[in-house]
């Protein structure tokens, strides 16, 4: 995984806290979920607005912005479903910035309008940087040519695989998901084959793991 620390411009700052009660009055929220905003959020702070008049990038569909939300934790640990709210409540593509004890982790979802209602946002599983040291120099933006491309950037940086050429930021992500997969799929095998006792038995193990790790290399190539 690449580094996932952005240096962004200080014309896009807009560093103003925003309330959790803003965030529940937008969303459905039941007394669970708003327990772990509770118990695991010391602050949440909407930290930039990277929008064609603040870093001179055109809009594209889908993607007319992109926030970046600082999120200052209480525990090291963040359920996603409290990111989950905070997407489903703002109608943007987000980055969240997470911070504890002095360290940072980058999290985001690939997030998009519902080709079937335009007032609905679809949410994909959510990638994560490791925790990383708060002082650690950041990367300047690409240069690209629009928010969509820069937001499919943002997200590649999250993604433990190289994209292959040509490929768009859905199969990219969809890749991702089939590897990791295959990948629990292969691990029980292994466990299932360490067990076994019967030779025929693990004679068809053996051979569906071996099928199973052709996949992992063709989904890693």
């Amino acid at each position: 995984m690449t580094q996932a620390l952005f240096s962004y411009p200080k014309q896009a700052l807009f560093g103003r806290v925003l309330p959790k009660n803003k965030i529940y009055q937008h969303t459905a929220t039941n007394s669970t979920l708003k327990a772990l905003f509770v118990q695991q959020i010391e602050q949440i702070i909407w930290q930039y607005k990277l929008a064609p008049e603040t870093i001179n990038l055109p809009a594209k569909p889908g993607v007319a912005e992109i926030q970046i939300f600082d999120i200052s934790l209480k525990t090291p640990e963040l359920n996603e479903a409290v990111l989950r709210c905070i997407d489903q409540a703002i109608p943007f593509p987000i980055i969240y910035q997470l911070h504890y004890a002095e360290r940072i982790k980058v999290m985001a979802a690939y997030k998009r309008p519902s080709t079937t209602d335009s007032h609905k946002w679809l949410v994909d599983a959510y990638l994560a940087s490791n925790w990383l040291a708060q002082d650690l120099i950041r990367q300047p933006l690409p240069a690209v040519l629009d928010l969509a491309l820069l937001y499919e950037h943002l997200l590649r940086q999250l993604i433990p695989l190289p994209p292959r050429h040509g490929e768009d930021i859905q199969q990219h992500l969809q890749r991702w998901t089939e590897l990791q997969t295959k990948q629990a799929e292969c691990q029980k095998l292994q466990n299932r084959l360490h067990k076994e006792q019967q030779f025929n038995r693990k004679v068809e193990l053996n051979a569906q793991l071996r099928t199973l790790q052709t996949e992992l290399k063709r989904l890693q190539n």
